[in-house]
């Protein structure tokens, strides 16, 4: 992940992620994968760990890993990222949890010499290691890379080719020396998410391929335990296309080392992973995506021998407890409880990604979400039902009438409905016909009570496994936009009366039909770059990004979705700096 800390837009990477994402097609549902692999039934002991023989053992028992995201890795210093410094009582906390391993990224650029001999920092080598130690010392295995340097200075290998694998190789000859008799719970891991600016197709699988080979060349001359240490190579930018795991399987082949591990990192289908493109439900192609990806990395790499360490997954732009949430709840719980799934059947070892404004507090050592977490730890060893949504929305405006949603039971079976401890009453309270799961009126109407906006009830729907899938019973009434509204292109909002709903997404087109925003090859805006709600403030804000974009003195015509299916019609117009908006 490149630059994903609260300050800069985030994900600094994510207009070329778009361009490799949307690459990331292929085969097909339901293939026999191999063996699935088993997260911890209670936490790990500190001590010592025995690293099994063999390299697909090994990663296997490193399910699942954890990454201290935004730290080593931030520039220029530890904490310039806006979190502290690390500490053991953070990665005992990790462990405490079920996590058996641990992703260290670190960027060396601002601690390092840029000319020969490309010196390193002692006191920061010192840092890292005893960071390291830490995580070895607590039970943990342990990868350590180098990170962002990949776009400070290693993207400039077409162009400065001698320069540049001269500064990779004595990098990688001090790590080398630094850790060579740390114990093999230590992976090395050649570069992060690598790429080379102004490069072919071509020149790029030869470029990456020389890195890693001499990488792995540094790596196994420089003696100690380096001489069997597992090496963990990338594919380019870590995609798991299916081209680039080809390139990183012969590679990895041309090595002749059972010692080496493949890693490649999974964001989602990005139209999902962002809310972009209409991409605000976990629908059929946000699951295809990942279905193919695992069975890609599965049929290329594990299925022959290689073990893969998917050294990165999440959502690109959720949770962020920054910002408003671009991606639905319980839509975002399908991807965690499918990516969990998925790796288990391909083999794959996960490590999620934790800035730490999304899921562990390092300050507190508290989870930001407990639910978020536990539907993440669950799915590493079992499956949970889910349902087509997460809310029933009741229109106040309206009388009761009976709501439905479909149910997901992924494969276990629907233990029944509960409110609290009660359990409700099938036939009186809901009906079931096949996945189909209705409530009656007469239930809806006993939940919603006053009918207040917003959310009057919840239940949870139980399965024979897994957790229960909660349903928010929502009182509500299509949101009302004032009329008018002046502002300028560095700040304009709509005063909004939301009524118990919640914006899902922005269409912008001007009356030709052409799209109007930054995001100009679909209607639908980036939720969070080019629009955002206000829930407290009762506002919808249109970005300075945004409002940039538009073109002088034309009409925009916006379109505001709801979750709740609700859509209201919006008019703009820029005039230099000045912007007006009225209701259409």
């Amino acid at each position: 992940m490149r630059e994903s800390h609260p300050a800069a837009s985030r994900p600094g990477s994510a207009l070329r992620r778009l361009a490799i994402l949307l690459l990331a097609l292929g085969a097909t549902i339901g293939l026999t994968l191999g063996t699935a692999l088993t997260a911890p039934a209670a936490e790990a002991a500190p001590g010592k760990v025995r690293v099994p023989d063999s390299a697909m053992d090994a990663v296997a028992a490193m399910q699942p890993s954890w990454n201290l995201g935004n730290t080593l890795e931030a520039m220029p210093e530890e904490t310039s990222w806006g979190n502290p410094p690390a500490t053991r009582e953070l990665l005992a906390k990790v462990r405490s949890e079920g996590f058996r391993s641990v992703r260290i990224p670190v960027t060396w650029n601002d601690h390092q010499s840029a000319t020969a001999p490309y010196t390193v920092d002692a006191a920061y080598m010192s840092r890292v290691k005893q960071v390291v130690d830490w995580a070895l010392d607590e039970g943990l295995y342990v990868v350590l890379n180098v990170h962002h340097d990949s776009w400070q200075w290693v993207n400039k290998m077409p162009t400065d080719h001698d320069n540049v694998l001269a500064r990779f190789n004595s990098t990688w000859t001090q790590i080398s020396s630094a850790f060579k008799d740390e114990p093999r719970t230590l992976l090395f891991e050649s570069i992060n998410e690598p790429v080379f600016d102004g490069a072919t197709a071509e020149q790029k699988t030869k470029l990456l391929n020389e890195l890693n080979v001499s990488f792995h060349n540094v790596v196994r001359s420089s003696g100690g335990n380096n001489d069997d240490r597992l090496l963990v190579l990338p594919t380019e930018y870590c995609t798991p296309s299916q081209s680039l795991l080809d390139d990183l399987y012969r590679t990895i082949r041309s090595l002749d080392d059972d010692n080496v591990v493949a890693t490649v990192h999974y964001y989602g289908w990005w139209p999902f992973s962002v809310n972009v493109a209409g991409g605000t439900h976990y629908d059929a192609a946000a699951q295809k995506d990942l279905t193919d990806s695992f069975t890609r990395m599965h049929d290329t790499l594990v299925a022959k021998g290689i073990p893969v360490y998917l050294g990165e997954y999440g959502l690109l732009s959720w949770p962020d407890h920054n910002h408003p949430s671009s991606v639905e709840r319980g839509e975002a719980l399908k991807h965690f409880e499918h990516v969990g799934a998925a790796a288990r059947e391909a083999g794959v070892t996960t490590a999620l990604w934790d800035p730490g404004f999304a899921y562990l507090n390092r300050i507190t050592l508290k989870w930001r979400d407990p639910a978020l977490f536990a539907w993440i730890k669950s799915s590493w060893t079992t499956r949970s039902g889910t349902a087509s949504f997460d809310r029933v929305y009741l229109p106040k405006s309206s009388p009761v009438t009976a709501q439905s949603l479909t149910l997901n039971p992924n494969g276990t079976k629907f233990r029944g409905l509960w409110q609290g401890d009660t359990k409700l009453k099938e036939k009186r309270d809901y009906t079931l016909s096949g996945t189909r799961l209705t409530l009656t009126a007469k239930a809806l109407t006993r939940l919603a009570g006053d009918r207040e906006y917003g959310v009057n009830a919840t239940l949870n729907a139980r399965f024979s496994s897994g957790l229960p899938w909660q349903i928010d019973v929502v009182t509500y009434d299509r949101p009302k936009p004032l009329p008018a509204a002046k502002g300028t292109t560095e700040e304009f909002y709509i005063l909004t009366d939301y009524r118990g709903d919640e914006l899902a997404a922005m269409e912008s087109t001007y009356a030709n039909g052409d799209n109007a925003g930054p995001t100009d090859w679909n209607p639908y805006q980036e939720f969070n770059k080019a629009f955002a709600p206000d829930y407290p403030n009762n506002k919808i804000i249109l970005t300075t990004a945004f409002m940039k974009a538009l073109r002088d003195g034309e009409k925009v015509d916006l379109t505001f979705h709801f979750y709740s299916g609700a859509t209201v019609k919006y008019q703009v117009t820029r005039d230099g700096t000045k912007v007006t908006g009225s209701a259409s």
